[in-house]
């Protein structure tokens, strides 16, 4: 599997998902883990994590998670359709850790459950992605 963490950190340089910093830490079957930044390039002018940097969070969390399940001639026919997600608090610290976790896996539909923590355990944002496997 930090084979596979690696292939998809590489394939997503020069990207949002590297300009944000994101950086793919763990997985098994059925859930990923990825790691992003609070900093610059992540937050509003007041310093606060940027709820848009969060969706974007889970937003690449949702879809590498379809993309690891399909067929590998498959993975670039996954497409989000739907994102939402619930600010609870405001993050602290210098990363949020997105966790996400298989809610659906059809053959057509997947629906990914993401919860974002501080890097002191807060949950700090509840996401769930709709992703269309064609």
């Amino acid at each position: 599997m930090k084979e596979y963490l690696q292939q998809l950190t590489e394939f997503c340089r020069n990207t949002l998902v590297d300009n944000l910093g994101m950086e793919f830490i763990a997985a098994g079957e059925g859930w990923l883990d990825v790691k992003m930044p609070i900093d610059h390039r992540t937050c509003r002018p007041d310093g606060a994590l940027h709820g848009g940097a969060n969706m974007a969070l889970a937003e690449t969390v949702g879809g590498a998670l379809s993309s690891m399940s399909v067929p590998e001639e498959q993975r670039f026919r996954v497409f989000g359709i739907e994102v939402n997600g619930n600010h609870m608090k405001q993050a602290k610290g210098a990363y949020v850790i997105a966790h996400g976790k298989f809610m659906h896996r059809g053959k057509r539909t997947h629906v990914v459950e993401v919860e974002i923590h501080d890097e002191y355990g807060t949950l700090v944002t509840v996401n769930r992605v709709t992703n269309v496997i064609v």
